[in-house]
């Protein structure tokens, strides 16, 4: 069975470009471009790792990845933020807040790629 993915982006050609490399990995791919509706979608599919914008509108990803972390249902859901946001303080906040990964944009796809194969257990 493939891995359930929610993408997170308010940025249409990221959304797209990721949308396609993680649907070629095999993975079942559902996609938000704001935090209330990756809120909804979480709530609807329960995705096995979000990768999760940080400067979203409403919502933003930190808030996401808080809200994420403090529900039970979803404590197995893995958390890899993608973020212009790269200053150390910005990472250190996206893990303390318990991100799994903290990718910062401009990204190689292959990071991508094996960042999300290391944490859903090498599955691809």
């Amino acid at each position: 069975m493939p891995s359930k993915l929610l993408i997170v982006d308010d940025e249409p050609s990221i959304l797209v470009s990721l949308q396609f490399l993680m649907t070629q990995s095999g993975h079942e791919v559902y996609t938000a471009t704001s935090g209330e509706e990756a809120i909804e979608t979480i709530m609807k599919v329960h995705p096995d790792l979000i990768l999760l914008d940080v400067m979203l509108p409403g919502i933003d990803g930190f808030e996401v990845c808080e809200i994420v972390r403090l529900n039970p249902k979803w404590r197995k859901t893995k958390v890899v933020f993608l973020s212009a946001k790269g200053k150390e303080e910005d990472i250190a906040k996206g893990m303390v807040l318990g991100a799994d990964a903290y990718i910062t944009k401009p990204y190689a796809n292959k990071e991508v790629v094996e960042t999300v194969a290391g944490l859903l257990g090498g599955e691809e």
